[in-house]
């Protein structure tokens, strides 16, 4: 967490005592300064029985007074250290994540919100389909930042899954490329600024429109957890690995249903499945003698075994029973095996 060294409470408290009652009570409403949740201009207006507008103007003059106050100008030192902060962080911030980091429990987040908002260095930037809100202190630096993530979203395919690790060096190269100095240390929290990237629950970044990313269902959360574990999974271990992973209980026979019917699972033994883009592919065993020997020509039977081994979970003698089919395989007079077309 970004530690500052003031309260943010007490200093907001100082401030806003320059000010009448009902002006400060509008704000203290506003920006929920008070342990309550910020409300809407509608919402003050009622309980005053005046109109929104009139609450606006309300709020816009009590900031414009505090700005001429002398307890604005004794509380420069707590401005310059949000600014510090976010020039740290590479001039521009994501509101949400900066006050999680700054601000700690949830009321000084408020208050933080209301220094930002009370500060001359501070602009805010407001959620557009590619960004959200979030704050700068140097408008400059922020459109090249801008660029450099419009950069990275053009380069991603909606299929693409990259490590945490990728997709952080990927985002500095286009820093570096825009002459940008961001600090390596402040990549975690800026990147968050994107809203067409994300993380996933395993940490893998890919586009928000990736199902991957955003499981839609229990067939991505499987693949995910699949994908996760490396080799072949048992449905009932799939299905405790899914609630382990995302704290979603599924049930074990939904689990078995959704690997049979989506095409990225491929059965290699009873009950247990594989990923297709490991190289497995669909059909009986006898399916998978018949393409190992087209692809290979004739083979010894050891040989077959072996191979066949690798993509299906199976008992040897159930691979040479199969090869005994006469319908589909010929024994050759020097032991090998060939595949009848």
């Amino acid at each position: 967490m970004l530690k500052i060294n003031f309260r943010p409470k007490q200093k907001t408290k100082a401030i806003l005592s320059y000010l009448d009652k009902k002006p400060r009570d509008v704000l203290e409403q506003r920006f929920g300064l008070s342990g309550d949740s910020p409300k809407t201009l509608e919402a003050i207006g009622q309980g005053y029985g005046i109109t929104r507008e009139r609450v606006r103007q309300i709020e816009e003059d009590a900031l414009r007074r505090l700005h001429k106050s002398e307890a604005f100008a004794e509380s420069q030192e707590v401005f310059d250290e949000l600014k510090e902060k976010i020039d740290m962080l590479g001039s521009v911030v994501h509101e949400k994540e900066f006050l999680n980091n700054v601000g700690g429990e949830s009321s000084a987040k408020n208050h933080i919100k209301f220094l930002l908002v009370l500060g001359d260095d501070f602009n805010h930037l407001r959620e557009d389909d590619e960004f959200h809100h979030r704050w700068t202190i140097d408008q400059n630096k922020t459109e090249k930042i801008h660029e450099a993530f419009r950069r990275l979203h053009k380069e991603l395919s909606p299929d693409d899954l990259l490590p945490e690790k990728e997709i952080f060096s990927r985002f500095l190269n286009h820093i570096k490329n825009l002459a940008v100095n961001i600090d390596r240390d402040a990549v975690p929290i800026l990147i968050k600024i994107s809203r067409i990237i994300a993380p996933n629950a395993l940490g893998e970044w890919g586009h928000i429109s990736s199902p991957n990313i955003r499981p839609r269902g229990v067939r991505d959360l499987a693949f995910l957890t699949m994908r996760k574990h490396g080799s072949p999974m048992h449905f009932t271990e799939a299905a405790e690995a899914i609630n382990k992973i995302f704290s979603r209980p599924v049930n074990t026979q939904t689990v078995h249903n959704e690997f049979i019917k989506d095409d990225r699972f491929i059965l290699v033994g009873r009950g247990l499945y594989a990923l297709k883009e490991w190289g497995y592919e669909s059909g009986v065993v006898r399916d998978v003698i018949k393409k190992i020997l087209l692809a290979n020509g004739p083979l010894p039977k050891e040989e077959i075994v072996k191979v066949v081994m690798k993509e299906r979970y199976v008992k040897k003698n159930t691979i040479l029973i199969n090869l005994q089919n006469g319908e589909y395989f010929k024994k050759n007079p020097d032991g090998s095996y060939v595949a009848i077309n």
